[in-house]
């Protein structure tokens, strides 16, 4: 039976409805209390407030639990891929083999994008930030597609149009970074599957085709995969808000991006490198920094290391860290920063202090070595992220969609500032 909550205002008592989710998470309804009482909730940053109700996925931060549709992330990453996960985000089950192949083919179908496109890119500046491009030319993508605009968004073409963006991002972000490189643009291949042919069509050359380490095309695509959702984070509740006023799905997704590219969010695998790059330029191997972080000096700040949500461990860094030692060791990389990182891991790993406050490395940290491992630009390092978090959008996209119940988002506020005053003219104000 669900809980009784009473809320006393000045003696007037009323009973809250409670809900209990499926895994046991229990939350009081207020929906109806600024109609019966008067008052609203202040929840600055939502931390305390539930949105919605979603199926999609469960995170015990405690626990370090991740689960997409009810599997367990490990065993996703071992057993699954990244299209096959994204289609059991999407429509909630695991897909058939029929289901998958031709959930495979629609990506493959709508890989291309629209040749006239070519010239939106060309009118960025070689400076513009590629999330800067990604959110633009996803928004001018959707033009290409009439029915998007109709203004109903529960259209049949939805698995079209889903397919559409999953496809088209990594086509997009792999323009824009060879636009930014002064690189000519590598069209995607149909015999390649998804993952292989985004880096084939950001490192190929024209008429030579860039050689595949399977081992790098895994770990990319174990990256996407564990990036596919994370529950409501800033981005997703923003294709979530965006999408409660009936906007189409890319224009939705467009949001999403726009979000993720904030630093405290998408950005914080590339603030891992930066924070190694300036140790790096200080000469030291990271020994001398950690001391620093440990004493508090200069404002020292560990990117990379625990989480805000994962207060025992980051499920996810627990599986990428064994693609990333597979990496390194294959490709014999000599990189400075790559070291540094070791370094830092190894400290922290065994060092009291980070282990007592719960600091170990987290899944942007693992990534970020990753990515710099096999070439991607740091800039690049969130236009990753989105790639892999576009089906958690579309799928939360879909489930506000599905929602008969569901309403514009339009939260409160508490007003703070000045009362009624009187305008004053311009000559008498001092």
């Amino acid at each position: 039976m669900n809980k009784k909550v009473e809320l006393n205002i000045d003696g007037k008592v009323l009973e809250l409805p409670t809900i209990t989710g499926s895994e046991g998470e229990e939350g009081m309804d207020i929906s109806a209390l600024r109609s019966k009482t008067g008052f609203i909730t202040l929840d600055p940053g939502y931390g305390n407030t539930g949105s919605c109700k979603s199926a999609i996925t469960f995170i015990d931060g405690e626990k370090g639990i991740l689960r997409y549709r009810g599997y367990d992330i490990a065993e996703l990453a071992e057993k699954s891929s990244f299209v096959e996960t994204a289609y059991l985000l999407i429509y909630g089950e695991l897909p058939t083999a029929t289901e998958l192949a031709e959930f495979s083919t629609l990506l493959t179908e709508n890989q291309m994008l629209h040749e006239s496109m070519r010239f939106h890119f060309e009118g960025f500046p070689h400076t513009a930030h590629p999330m800067a491009i990604l959110s633009a030319m996803i928004n001018a993508a959707s033009s290409y597609y009439p029915d998007l605009a109709s203004g109903d968004n529960r259209e049949m073409n939805f698995p079209h149009h889903a397919a559409r963006l999953i496809s088209q991002i990594r086509t997009i972000a792999a323009f824009a970074y060879r636009k930014a490189h002064d690189l000519p643009p590598i069209y995607p291949r149909s015999t390649l599957d998804y993952t292989a042919n985004f880096l084939h069509m950001m490192f190929s050359q024209p008429g030579e085709d860039c050689e595949l380490n399977p081992e790098i095309v895994k770990a990319l695509d174990l990256i996407f995969l564990l990036h596919a959702d994370h529950e409501q984070n800033c981005s997703t509740s923003t294709v979530r808000t965006v999408a409660s006023s009936r906007a189409n799905l890319f224009a939705s997704a467009s949001a999403g991006v726009c979000a993720l590219w904030g630093p405290l969010h998408g950005g914080a695998n590339q603030a891992v490198l930066e924070m190694l790059e300036e140790i790096h330029q200080e000469g030291d191997d990271g020994t001398k920094f950690l001391t620093e972080v440990k004493n508090k000096v200069g404002n020292r700040r560990l990117m990379g290391f625990g989480h805000r949500v994962y207060k025992s461990f980051d499920p996810r860094a627990v599986i990428i860290k064994q693609q990333c030692d597979k990496v390194l060791a294959q490709l014999h990389k000599s990189d400075p920063l790559l070291e540094i990182a070791k370094k830092l891991e190894e400290i922290a790993l065994n060092d009291e202090y980070f282990i007592a406050r719960k600091l170990y490395p987290n899944v942007d940290f693992y990534s970020g070595i990753i990515m710099r491992a096999i070439g991607i630009p740091t800039d690049m390092f969130t236009v990753m992220f989105a790639i892999g978090r576009m089906p958690g959008w579309v799928a939360n996209y879909k489930e506000v969609m599905e929602d008969t119940d569901s309403r514009i988002v339009r939260p409160r506020q508490i007003y703070t500032g000045a009362t009624l005053r009187p305008f004053v003219p311009l000559d008498k104000r001092a």
